[in-house]
């Protein structure tokens, strides 16, 4: 899916480590959409196997995202609810690691989701809109129809109450258009 965005930031190592700049507003811009991003995001699951999502918020305060993984590794997950795509209910799967530096962009339109590959993973991503609770939603995060290859069964998955009872893609309607 060309909107969804695979971003690998350069690396430069010596004996010490590394260095690199996880974001430049100019780059962004020019190579990946033309957004301000107003709010940081970071939370971290302790438990291997913690799914958090899918989650998006309707408009007016849909969020485009900026996500990576700060500590630890998980598996990173947009799945494409506009009504009229042609990839519509298709997901990108990208794992993310604190060690591969990758990000990933999901912009609005898309909901988003992770589940932790390792203990005490942390992920931070950057917004474009405010959270807001009133416009908060989400997808089942493990809905047949979305064939998502989650790293966890179902059973071992740790999940927040509402991520459990969260509608499946049949079931959401229209929330954004193509």
């Amino acid at each position: 899916m060309p909107e969804i965005v695979l971003i690998e930031p350069k690396r430069f190592g010596d004996a010490r480590g590394y260095f690199s700049e996880t974001f430049r507003q100019d780059l962004f811009t020019q190579n990946v959409a033309d957004v301000q991003f107003v709010q940081d995001n970071r939370s971290m699951s302790a438990a291997v196997g913690t799914v958090r999502g899918l989650h998006f918020q309707l408009e007016p305060k849909a969020q485009g995202k900026l996500v990576s993984c700060t500590t630890g590794a998980l598996l990173d997950v947009a799945v494409d609810i506009r009504t009229g795509s042609p990839t519509y209910g298709k997901f990108v799967a990208e794992e993310l690691s604190a060690e591969n530096g990758r990000q990933l962009w999901v912009p609005p339109g898309f909901a988003h989701g992770f589940c932790t590959l390792v203990p005490n993973t942390e992920i931070s991503y950057k917004v474009t809109d405010y959270y807001s609770a009133e416009h908060d939603r989400g997808l089942l995060w493990n809905d047949p129809a979305l064939g998502i290859d989650w790293p966890v069964a179902a059973e071992k998955a740790v999940l927040s109450d509402k991520d459990k009872k969260q509608p499946k893609l049949a079931d959401l309607g229209e929330v954004f258009r193509y």
